[in-house]
């Protein structure tokens, strides 16, 4: 098995990137000053930030192009591993990081907020592509948190470093919001994949066997992560990932009502409910009648 080096602290992640520890919870290092390396596993005990500043070409999506090549913006959150792959030689590493231990939030307004930016959730192949301004606009947080950690401690420094990463992470933010909006085409093609593998979920006998459809099985099945994929579903539809798909169980519900014998109770376990009252209250909910309702009310229609 392939080691993995562990980053469970700040001072271990400087001292394999040979950079002084200026804060025990917080460090900006400048990649290109660490020594060459080989191909690691390795694992976060904090958050990381990874600006990776090479050009590799035109970026691609599928069979899109997109021109936002001066970097991309990786997020990294406690408990993850990635693996830098190459070919085994020895490599430079290029770029910016940002790693920063949880405890550096303690008692921050930005602590409680944390949740609210999905992006560390997301895969790589997910990553923020930065365009030139935005780069230079990250840049100039990593600077002013940077020259916050030059500066001796004192009183205002968490607050001065956390009032930073927040304004930083809103940046990216709308970065993100930017990025689904010129991958606007891209991400249209992926709802429609996401309509048809509901319409053939309930065509087939897996409702049965698996149980209603999850968010985590569907963003699976499209090659996405369930954070980025329920971004994505709440930014092309305005609902959750969890709403839409509960819009397409009773739009497949009511077709099986209007057009079947079949008792409710029947219906709710073709449609993969464990227990029909759970079916009847989501009818109910979104419908504003009970399936019994609805049917009689179709049938005299």
């Amino acid at each position: 098995m392939e080691d993995i080096v562990r980053f469970d602290n700040v001072n271990q992640y400087n001292a394999f990137n040979q950079q002084e520890t200026l804060h025990p919870l917080v460090t900006v290092i400048d990649l290109s000053t660490a020594s060459p390396r080989k191909k690691t596993s390795q694992y976060m005990g904090c958050y990381g930030i990874f600006l990776k500043d090479v050009v590799c070409g035109d970026l691609r999506y599928g069979k899109e192009y997109y021109d936002y090549q001066e970097g991309t913006l990786v997020f990294m959150s406690p408990g993850q591993v990635f693996t830098v792959e190459n070919d085994g030689e020895l490599y430079q590493p290029k770029g910016h990081a940002l790693v920063f231990h949880p405890d550096l939030l303690l008692g921050t307004s930005l602590n409680g907020k944390m949740h609210e930016f999905s992006f560390f959730g997301y895969q790589v192949n997910e990553a923020l592509h930065l365009s030139q301004r935005e780069r230079q606009i990250v840049m100039d947080c990593f600077g002013k948190i940077k020259y916050e950690l030059e500066h001796a401690i004192d009183k205002h420094s968490r607050k001065l470093i956390a009032s930073n990463f927040e304004l930083f992470l809103d940046y990216c933010t709308r970065f993100y919001d930017r990025q689904f909006i010129t991958r606007d085409t891209i991400h249209r093609g992926i709802l429609a994949k996401f309509e048809t593998l509901l319409s053939s979920y309930f065509s087939s006998d897996k409702p049965q066997t698996i149980g209603l459809p999850s968010v985590s099985y569907c963003a699976e099945e499209l090659n996405l992560s369930a954070k980025y994929f329920g971004d994505l579903i709440k930014k092309e539809t305005g609902q959750t990932a969890q709403e839409y798909i509960q819009m397409k169980v009773i739009e497949a519900a009511k077709e099986r009502i209007f057009s079947s014998d079949k008792t409710v109770n029947e219906i709710a376990f073709e449609l993969g409910f464990k227990y029909p009252q759970h079916f009847s209250r989501l009818f109910k909910q979104r419908i504003g009648q009970t399936p019994n309702e609805y049917r009689i009310l179709n049938n005299l229609n």
